[in-house]
């Protein structure tokens, strides 16, 4: 067989159709090592070398993706709402090479992802594509899930690390940001509610994606409507608010997460509408109590992030990767603002999410 590039050797290992002919580095993710195989019959794959810095257990990962794919292949109307991973010769969704490293393959979808939105439309079609998802996820068994990055959103324990941070404080930074840490510290209590509900009961266990931002969604090359959602790897056991709160931090700030001009940031009420709308319209399922505490679950959710830049700082930048000595804490403060306008506009945006939730009944 003549090609036209190396082929990896890993794609021998899955179930396509036809044979290999090339194979080419793909897209500009920064985690894991992707390539485009195409076949001598026409059709498109993508092939993916799991980073195992990043995901310490692949097996864990692919297990969920697996399942949750499966599950969802077998209820969605139209076979494009779904990735469709393609099982490896030993029946598993990845295949392990001779050097220990994880691959997998799924079916080219192709289409458009977008880094920010270039009308209200793409934000509304990506809400309904995060919407549709939870909502054809509502009864399947989030307990049976691995939970591939333990305590992700738990932000009681990530105000536990904090603290721990402020105490050894191990780039001398505490001193310089004393606002800051208060900030943080005056919301402690309120940043642990999710957690709590979710303890108790209160509120349901779902299957989250866990980074609801909008380059997650694929959207039509034509028609600009929403058709799956991408980046399974972090799907877990969590709370509806987490994906709903982070994809209004992303998406509804008026400035990016890492603006230095403060006065640039806070959240923008006509985002914040229009998204509401898309996952109300497609996520019929929520209860009354996570209805009720959307805006709590962005407010939440953008404070965690907060907390981790803050945290990040006083241990000297050790997590995040930084442009710059202080990037860390303008991050935090950026997170910070937006938090407090939130807070400025809190009644503004309990009063769109009940007229959105009144809208579906």
């Amino acid at each position: 067989m003549k090609t036209a590039h190396r082929v990896e050797p890993a794609i021998t290992h899955f179930a396509i159709s036809g044979a290999p002919i090339t194979c080419e580095k793909y897209g500009h993710g920064h985690i894991n090592c992707t390539y485009q195989v195409k076949t001598d019959d026409g059709h498109a794959y993508i092939l993916q070398r799991i980073n195992r810095y990043v995901f310490a257990d692949p097996k864990a990962v692919m297990e969920n993706v697996g399942a949750v794919t499966q599950y969802l292949r077998e209820r969605a109307e139209d076979p494009h709402e779904v990735l469709n991973f393609i099982p490896a010769d030993t029946g598993v969704y990845y295949h392990i090479d001779e050097a220990g490293e994880y691959w997998r393959c799924y079916e080219f979808a192709d289409g458009i992802c977008l880094e920010a939105p270039e009308s209200d439309t793409d934000f509304y079609e990506s809400a309904i594509a995060f919407g549709r998802f939870q909502e054809m996820l509502r009864e399947f068994p989030a307990e049976t899930l691995h939970e591939t990055i333990p305590l992700f959103h738990n932000t009681t324990n990530r105000y536990r690390i904090f603290r721990k941070a402020l105490q050894d404080d191990l780039a001398g930074r505490a001193a310089g940001v004393p606002d800051d840490i208060r900030f943080a510290l005056d919301r402690e209590h309120e940043a642990g509610t999710l957690c709590s509900l979710l303890d108790s009961g209160e509120l349901p266990l779902r299957v989250t994606h866990n980074d609801t931002k909008l380059n997650n969604v694929l959207f039509d090359r034509r028609t600009r409507k929403a058709l799956c959602v991408l980046d399974l790897d972090t799907v877990m056991p969590g709370s509806s608010l987490y994906d709903y709160g982070d994809s209004i931090r992303f998406g509804a700030a008026t400035a990016a997460e890492d603006e230095k001009d403060l006065s640039k940031m806070g959240i923008n009420l006509h985002l914040f509408q229009v998204y509401t709308a898309g996952y109300l319209a497609a996520c019929k399922s929520l209860t009354p109590k996570e209805l009720e505490l959307l805006p709590l679950g962005a407010k939440i959710i953008t404070l965690e992030l907060a907390v981790r830049f803050l945290t990040d700082y006083l241990d000297g930048d050790r997590y995040f990767r930084v442009a710059y000595p202080e990037h860390n804490l303008v991050r935090a403060r950026a997170q910070m603002k937006l938090v407090a306008d939130m807070e400025a506009h809190w009644d503004e945006m309990q009063a769109i999410v009940a007229e959105e939730a009144a809208k579906r009944n």
